[in-house]
């Protein structure tokens, strides 16, 4: 199951932009007019940098801002999420600076987040330039990973995103691994509720673990199980959404179950009983490639042409 990061970022650096600010970049925050508000220019920042090759990032945000104490004036906060360690990231900060300065002419704060693995990739800034002339940018920036070992203390944490974090180590610390990933979320998913946020705050942010961190649909079903046992004895009913989306997986799953019973029955009628490796096919595939088997049994003269890749 492929980990799913670009949407869960972008979605909680919107919302919770100054909490962003306050968390990773405190003291920038701390010269925002935040009294005069914000405003997302994501789609303007799309049209400046549409040709530019975007490589791997899990979410990049454009703000505008005003300055304490500078009126009408404002400023553009540029935010990439940079998911792997990548050559071209510091040129790319760099386009994106100069695009935004061309088109805008205001002061341009360029922040980096670096999701990698890479502990010893921590790219600052680009530089161009010959025979004594200098043109380039130096960008803040913070290291996800570098917050690993200081786990024990984003759990006391109020922030929001003191628990984007914990999530997205989790995600990176239980890849492969879907047990501990279920024992990781569903404490983050308790802590929501133990650390007294308010309703809003406690369902984005379970919509974000939810997305960071994907359970196969039997280990999914037993988290949402949990969430309604948390909520009982809390008293605090706040997740009835969950209950709809769980309805909604469990129909799926046992729709997938449907159709991989009726392809069992239909590959034996035309070719005989099923080895234990076929039925292991059957159980683990995707419902898709279900449907693509089904329609190929009537014409396929053997197993091999059922389970043949490609049309």
């Amino acid at each position: 199951m492929a980990d799913d990061y670009d949407s869960p970022w972008k979605e909680i650096l919107g919302d919770y932009f100054p909490d962003f600010m306050a968390f990773f970049f405190p003291d920038a925050a701390a010269e925002i007019d935040w009294s005069l508000g914000f405003e997302s220019l994501d789609k303007e920042l799309s049209q400046v940098v549409q040709d530019a090759e975007l490589g791997r990032r899990y979410a990049d945000k454009l703000l505008k801002v005003h300055r304490i104490g500078g009126g009408e004036e404002w400023v553009l906060v540029h935010i990439e999420v940079q998911g792997q360690s990548e050559a071209d990231f510091p040129r790319r900060m760099f386009v994106y600076a100069y695009r935004l300065y061309d088109r805008y002419a205001r002061d341009i704060a360029s922040l980096a987040v670096l999701a990698d693995t890479t502990a010893d990739w921590r790219p600052d800034r680009f530089e161009i330039g010959c025979w004594g002339s200098r043109l380039g940018i130096r960008f803040p920036n913070v290291k996800l990973l570098d917050y690993a070992s200081r786990q024990g203390e984003l759990e006391t944490e109020d922030n929001p995103f003191a628990t984007v974090v914990l999530a997205h180590l989790a995600a990176q610390e239980t890849h492969g691994d879907a047990q501990a990933r279920y024992r990781r979320k569903l404490k983050l998913t308790r802590r929501l509720y133990e650390r007294g946020l308010s309703r809003q705050r406690i369902i984005d942010l379970y919509r974000f673990l939810d997305w960071i961190l994907r359970l196969p649909d039997d280990l999914e079903l037993q988290y949402t199980d949990a969430i309604f046992a948390i909520e009982e004895s809390l008293k605090m009913p706040y997740m009835s959404f969950v209950e709809r989306r769980g309805q909604t997986r469990g129909e799926a799953l046992g729709q997938t179950r449907g159709v991989s019973l009726v392809l069992h029955g239909l590959l034996e009628q035309r070719f005989g009983p099923l080895s234990a490796e076929t039925l292991e096919r059957l159980d683990q595939a995707e419902p898709e490639r279900l449907m693509a088997w089904s329609l190929r049994v009537l014409d396929a003269g053997s197993l091999d042409e059922v389970f043949a890749e490609g049309p």
